[in-house]
Formats: C-alpha cells, structure tokens, sequence
C-alpha cells in the first residue's frame, strides 16, 4: 500500500455504505439511487449510451497542468480525442448553440463542459455558462470534467448550479508514479514539476472528491492507460477511490500518435494494446465498476456516443431565431418519457407528474423550497424516471413565500404540462395556481416513496385524460 492510499483510507476509511465519504461499492453494485441518478446519462451509465445524447461546450481553453498525454487543438474538425475542438465559444455564442441542440436533439440529456482546457482553470468563463445554461434549459442535466487541481474551491459553486456529476482525470495516487505523466502543474500562482507537483495534485484531487461526496455528488474517476508508467498501478487506484465513494472508474487507453503533436507521440510512448486494456480493466474491476463504452470524446462533441454532430452546430449554422424553449421542453420530455418508458408513456393512461424530494427516494419537498422537481411517467406499465427540472426557490425562508408572482409564474410555466405535481406541503395561493393551470396539487402522500406514492395515486385517476383535466379544474 502506497503512502498516498493509506491517506486517502485514513480520511474516508473502509467502512460501510452511509460514511461521510459515500461508502463503498463492491465491484459491480450501484445502488438504486445511484443507478436512477444515472439512468439518462449516457457517459456513466452502460444502458443509456444509445438512448440519450450528450454535448461538450467548449468554452474553457486555458489549463493549470501540462499533462505528456495532452495537446489541445482549436479549428480542428478532423482529430477526434479529448482536448480538440472546431469552435472555441464565448458564454452566449455557448447558451445560443446548447438551445439549438436541445432543439434539434431531443435525445440531448447532458450537457458538459470539458474543455479543450480545465474547466476549473476558466473559473469565470464555465460558471457563467453554466449559471446561463441552468436558466436557459432547465430539464438538462449538467457536468463537469476536470483534472481536480482547482476542484476544492469550487464544489460550492458546482453545488449551487445542480452540477451533480463530475468526472475527474486521476491517472495515480502515488506522486513517484504521478510525476512520469505531467511535466508540470500552476497552483496558486506558482509552477510546479516533479513529484512535488504530482502530490500537490493528488492532495487537491482527494479534497476535492471528498467534498463532492459530501454534498451528495456523483464522481467518475478517468484514468489514461500509460504503459509502462501506470498501468500496473491503476488497480490499486480502483482500490482507493472505491474507498473514496466513487462511482465509476473508466480506465481509457493513451493516444499518443507523433501526428498529434503530444510529449508522449513525439518521444516513442506506445499506445495499449487492446489485451493490455482489457486486463488493466479486469484487475481494477476486482474493486469498481469499470466503465466499457467511453469514446474519449472531443471537448465540443455532440451526439449519442460513438457519433459526432458536432459539425452539423457550427456558430455559422445555427438558425438566426430560436423557438421559445417551454415547447421545446415538452416535446423533449415527451420524447424522453417514451425512451425511458420503453413506449409505455404513450399509453393513453399514462400520466406525467412532477415530484418535490430532496434525495430522489421519498417525497419530501415543500413546493416553494424545491430548486428541481423529478419528472415521472406513470403507467399500467409501472413508474419510469423521465428527468428533472430545475426552478428558482419560491420561498427564500421557512416562511417567506409571499409577493413572488413572478418566481412562481416562472415555475408554473415550468410544469404546464404536467398532470399533477407532488410535495410534502403547499400553501394555498401555488395550490389554486396550479389547479387554474390544469396541474393536479397533491400533498396526501407526504414522506412516502416516491414509487410506492405514484403508483398508488395513479391507481385512483381516472382512465381518460380529459376526464382527469376536467376533474383537476373542478368541472367533474
């Protein structure tokens, strides 16, 4: 065991799922939480890569660490691996492309900002386009990769924006084995090489993952496969971020051709054979669920896994007015209903409903302290996790919800076309404003699971939708 796990045991510890650090996973089990969290992200999730598309904007160019692996590359339509991009974005150009794709991809469930740089090393640049994107498009989901060097000081930030899936690059967590990989690291204004560098790195990287535990974040872990440099300690990396509480481990091979320009493709680094990633990905899977169907993207890649569309967005292409993105958002939460639902949101009982919870399991949310609503489909088929939908905070205090009109106009605007929505409290003004917009109020289910809750609910509708919206505004 090298210095660095036992640090990172002593800090988390081995102990059972429930620890301050998000617990540990045996080799091949997500909890359900987890695997709901996930259900529609198609980079951490196995099953939905070929159901939901993603999208990297590209508006973080600069970096604080020189890895021997990396060279980014600006207007380049013709490599495709990490840290390459066509069209470096500024924030509006950024939230003018993520609607045109949400419009034309109705698929599109993440959007993530990955480079070519740190996303964290462009601090103002990727905050402000994610605060714009929250706003803009508020059914889609947000994420973050980064190297972690910058990730402590920011998972406040990440938090507050409802990123709740970040990936970190963590090729080692011993500095000797680190310091072989980067030339150098820029922390705190000053530039570091060697293994001081490499530990100064590791040190922030666990920080930063044991905070993002802390507030409930979802954290995959991407390890490149150096060979002859890690990766015969790659599994012990599996090891001590199982400890950590991560979720995924995706062990991906070096690109390292000499066209491409890096410190690696320019001094004779071989790349991995496909035996020698297979048997990395083995060992380590003794310890994590080892992630199988990573492309390594671009950093403006757009599309289902395994495509890019990113061509088809350039800035010059997308249309000169754009549609109003409440129908927009329909359409795609009805498309979305039917991928998840397997066609049964189609049915015509099926019922789509928002539910205010904190952690996704019992419904347990007043309506005016929920910042995000989960979106279910229910049918004779079962309950199905269509998505989410994030709003502005009605109440600003346990008792604060009075004189904001135009907070709750926003957010009934948000759920129009829902058929119900779920909490466990609802004072009487949203109460009639939901009942005059056609969305059935419920609070008689509060503090019980969400499914056992909606299937018991939908069991007593109804089985005509006409009827239930005629019932709902007090006709029937």
């Amino acid at each position: 065991m090298t210095n660095n796990t036992a640090v990172m045991r002593q800090k988390c510890g081995s102990q059972s799922k429930g620890n301050g650090c998000g617990g540990t996973h045996s080799a091949t089990d997500f909890s359900m939480a987890q695997a709901e969290k996930v259900a529609h992200h198609p980079c951490y999730s196995p099953s939905a890569h070929h159901k939901y598309a993603r999208m990297h904007l590209a508006v973080a160019p600069a970096c604080n660490v020189q890895c021997h692996y990396c060279n980014r590359k600006y207007d380049c339509a013709n490599e495709s691996r990490p840290g390459v991009v066509s069209e470096l974005l500024n924030v509006e150009q950024a939230l003018q492309k993520a609607k045109a794709v949400a419009a034309a991809i109705p698929q599109l469930s993440v959007i993530g900002i990955a480079g070519p740089g740190d996303p964290l090393a462009n601090q103002t640049r990727t905050f402000d386009t994610l605060e714009g994107l929250r706003s803009a498009l508020p059914d889609v989901k947000l994420c973050v990769s980064t190297n972690g060097l910058a990730l402590p000081q920011s998972v406040d930030s990440l938090v507050e924006l409802g990123v709740d899936h970040v990936t970190i690059t963590m090729n080692a967590i011993d500095a000797h084995v680190s310091a072989g990989i980067y030339d150098w690291i820029y922390f705190d204004g000053v530039r570091y090489r060697g293994k001081e560098g490499a530990q100064i790195l590791i040190d922030q990287q666990i920080e930063g993952m044991r905070k993002l535990m802390e507030n409930g974040v979802l954290v995959k872990i991407n390890s490149v496969l150096i060979p002859g440099v890690n990766d015969l300690h790659l599994a012990e990396v599996s090891h001590a971020i199982r400890d950590m509480g991560a979720f995924l481990h995706n062990i991906m091979p070096l690109i390292s051709k000499p066209e491409h320009g890096t410190y690696y493709g320019l001094n004779g680094q071989r790349e991995p054979t496909a035996e020698e990633v297979t048997q990395v990905r083995e060992r380590s899977g003794a310890f994590m669920p080892q992630m199988a169907h990573c492309q390594q993207c671009r950093a403006d890649a757009v599309g289902m896994l395994g495509e890019d569309r990113s061509q088809e967005f350039n800035l010059s292409a997308l249309p000169a007015q754009q549609q109003d993105y409440s129908a927009v958002m329909q359409q795609r939460t009805r498309v979305q209903a039917a991928i998840a639902s397997a066609g049964a949101s189609d049915d015509e009982d099926a019922r789509l409903v928002a539910v205010a919870t904190q952690q996704g399991q019992v419904i347990d949310q007043h309506f005016g302290h929920a910042k995000r609503f989960h979106i279910y489909s229910i049918s004779g088929e079962g309950v199905t996790l269509v998505g989410e939908r994030h709003v502005a905070q009605y109440c600003q205090g346990q008792t604060e919800c009075d004189d904001h009109d135009d907070v709750m106009a926003d957010t009934l605007n948000l759920l129009a076309d829902m058929d119900a929505v779920f909490c466990s409290r609802l004072g009487l003004g949203p109460w009639q404003k939901l009942e005059a917009a056609g969305v059935q109020p419920v609070v008689d289910y509060a503090w019980q699971p969400i499914r056992e809750a909606l299937t018991a609910w939908w069991q007593l509708q109804p089985k005509d939708k006409h009827d239930v919206k005629l019932h709902v505004r007090g006709v029937a």
